[in-house]
């Protein structure tokens, strides 16, 4: 969420952390001198929104081309033919992530003609994926696996569009030409449809599959 602040016009969006970022900290951080930012007590908000994702459950959200702010239901896009598939790289290359995809993909293939491309988030998650046999599943699936690198996301190599090629990628922006050639288009997703549309080729609901 702090990550994407700029494209809701914010320059910084500090937020509390919860145990599992403290843990992290704990486990990486290059300095143990770090300390929490909070609100004050007094601190006055322009407005406040509340979100109870346990008794209201989002339904899976596709961003179609070229905002990251365009979000609407999988349902309204669904359809739209992909020629790549991408999930990973530092947004949502987790192993959390890979998990998600592979439990999609296990004892299934790609589609013909979609390339599916997984770049986890770091090396660590990697060696984590290869050990568990997570690796194993997406590549028998048909998924090519990459290094640890930005790679397709910024549209540097491993994964870089075409004139007229469609991608529904798990990155965090997908403005004109972000992925490669600017006449490609770019629809952002979670790892799950991701990877559902993967096996259909075209965009796809994950709870369909």
């Amino acid at each position: 969420m702090c990550n994407m602040s700029v494209e809701a016009g914010a320059k910084c969006a500090p937020m509390p952390i919860n145990q599992d970022v403290k843990f992290w900290m704990e486990d990486y951080a290059p300095t143990k001198k770090w300390k929490e930012v909070t609100s004050d007590d007094d601190a006055e908000f322009v407005d406040i929104l509340r979100f109870d994702l346990h008794t209201d459950p989002l339904e899976p959200i596709v961003a179609p081309p070229d905002l990251p702010t365009n979000g609407k239901p999988v349902a309204e896009v669904a359809g739209v033919p992909i020629d790549q598939a991408f999930i990973g790289s530092c947004t949502n290359g987790r192993i959390g992530d890979l998990i998600m995809a592979a439990e999609i993909l296990k004892g299934k293939k790609v589609h013909e003609g979609v390339r599916l491309i997984i770049t986890p988030a770091s090396k660590a998650t990697y060696m984590e994926a290869l050990e568990r046999g997570i690796i194993k599943i997406l590549m028998e699936a048909g998924g090519i696996v990459t290094n640890s690198t930005c790679g397709a996301c910024v549209g540097g190599h491993l994964g870089v569009l075409g004139a007229g090629e469609v991608c529904i990628s798990s990155t965090n922006r997908n403005f004109k030409g972000r992925m490669g050639h600017p006449d490609s288009r770019i629809y952002l997703a979670s790892p799950a449809t991701v990877a559902a549309s993967a096996l259909k080729g075209v965009i796809t609901d994950p709870r369909r599959v």
